[in-house]
């Protein structure tokens, strides 16, 4: 995997290598999995409802995550700092990473729920809700807001652990949650037994409570007297909080230069990108929507049983992160190259499962939130090119989660912007439409997306560069 002038010094076994992989990957991806099922589930029993429901409900996606992009970057400077600070042997500065973000992620959540509150009808217009359901749009993603705070501080909190290789105790988190979740999304969606029924209201009454849950859980993780992330280190707080009482002077002062700066030189290429992520992804599906209500019902189908493929690919992508930016923090760039090359080999391995059963199971995998069999034969369709995307998705979202956990993440902002933000709205637009290949179009456009993205993600981490970047 090595040319021999990288090479530092003594390496680990290809046993171990993958061993330690696949210890903080499985998961991971059982936890991105369990994440992508709470939408699944959401989309199958709301799909009871009858035409439009599921539109309703996959019209909020974009909207929800554009709100929380602040959170997503914010979170990814938290993993590749406190897994820099992990390979330092800096436990101190490690628990201050985990005490900022929860300030910082508290603050920002609170502020994006209520605006996503206050414009759920302008925001979701904008977005391309029909108004044959519109209004059910508006009350499932108002609803959807009271999550919000109790979602982001889960993914801080879990997100620190991540970068300490603690990918556990987000699986667990999860696991409780989505049990919660699909227990309430039952007993309210349609009212079952005294429970009354709220459409899709209950629907994203059932997520809040789960993302309640897994919050809950996730705070109590910090509470453990020997754990290497908890409120018993001597860590110090930003500032004074309540009761807490805060930390030196000179410990306060040491949080800008130790914490704040470093999650700030990360996250801030993680936020634009993720702002270039979001505007693309929310124009891509705002172009989808305005092709039809059937079309875009569709669309939201295979690409919830898209994400669920995703998952392999994330849990490899959080390894990787976290291994990358252990390795620079321990001054060994050749492990983290290893440990890069690693999850490629294993992404390619997952992505021929994956094609496998889009290619066999198509119809079947899209019968499962539907009967229509208009949108099954469509569906059916653009699985196939769903299957032929899986070996770039899986591949460039390891190879970025690399570049993020070295602290590259200017670089992947650059790619987003021009792969997502530019190319995949526009490609759409004039596939979808002067071409006229309706939902086709949209899902070829996709593929070129992702093999831009592979291809530049790839270059870059074969480059180097990222190696010598200081946190």
């Amino acid at each position: 995997m090595l040319k021999k002038d990288q090479i530092l010094g003594a390496l680990p076994k290809s046993r171990d290598t993958y061993k330690n992989f696949y210890k903080i990957a499985w998961p991971s991806a059982l936890e991105a999995l369990l994440v992508a099922m709470i939408g699944v589930v959401d989309t199958i029993m709301v799909g009871t409802l009858g035409t439009g429901a599921i539109a309703a409900v996959g019209i909020t996606i974009q909207p929800k995550f554009i709100l929380l992009a602040m959170i997503f970057s914010l979170n990814i400077g938290i993993t590749a700092v406190t897994a820099r600070r992990k390979g330092q042997g800096n436990q101190k500065a490690a628990n201050k990473t985990v005490r900022a973000g929860i300030i910082i992620s508290a603050v920002l959540s609170v502020l994006m729920s209520v605006l996503g509150f206050l414009f759920a009808g302008p925001i979701l217009t904008v977005a391309g809700a029909d108004s044959s359901y519109l209004s059910d749009a508006v009350i499932f993603f108002r609803v959807l807001m009271f999550s919000i705070p109790f979602q982001s501080l889960n993914l801080t909190i879990n997100a620190a652990h991540r970068g300490c290789g603690k990918t556990k105790i987000s699986m667990t988190t999860n696991i409780i949650s989505n049990i919660i979740n699909i227990i309430f999304d039952y007993l309210l969606i349609n009212g079952i037994g005294f429970f009354p029924k709220l459409g899709v209201a209950g629907a994203a009454l059932a997520t809040t409570l789960g993302a309640f849950a897994a919050f809950l859980i996730s705070l109590n993780t910090l509470f453990r007297k020997n754990g290497y992330l908890s409120f018993y280190q001597k860590a110090g707080w930003p500032f004074h909080i309540g009761g807490i009482k805060a930390s030196s002077k000179e410990d306060q002062e040491s949080y800008l230069k130790e914490v704040i700066q470093p999650i700030m030189k990360v996250s801030s290429s993680a936020f634009v990108e993720q702002v270039f992520m979001r505007i693309g992804f929310f124009a891509y599906a705002a172009i989808i929507a305005r092709l039809g209500t059937l079309e875009y019902e569709t669309h939201v189908i295979c690409m919830n049983i898209l994400t669920l493929s995703f998952c392999f690919g994330d849990g490899l992508s959080i390894a990787a992160s976290a291994l990358v930016g252990q390795n620079l923090g321990a001054k060994r760039p050749d492990i983290s190259i290893i440990y890069g090359k690693t999850g490629q080999r294993l992404a390619f391995l997952i992505s021929c499962i994956i094609f496998l059963v889009f290619i066999f199971g198509r119809s079947f995998l899209v019968s499962l939130f539907t009967k229509e069999a208009d949108i099954i034969s469509l569906g059916a369709g653009i699985m196939i090119l769903a299957a032929l995307g899986t070996h770039l998705q899986t591949s460039q979202v390891v190879l970025t989660g690399c570049l993020r956990g070295a602290g590259d993440t200017a670089y992947v902002a650059g790619v987003s912007f021009i792969s997502v933000a530019l190319v995949r709205p526009l490609l759409t637009w004039l596939l979808c439409y002067p071409v006229g290949f309706g939902l086709y179009g949209a899902w070829v456009a996709l593929l070129i997306d992702q093999c831009f993205r592979f291809v530049t993600s790839y270059h870059r981490f074969s480059g180097g560069r990222w190696a010598k970047i200081a946190l």
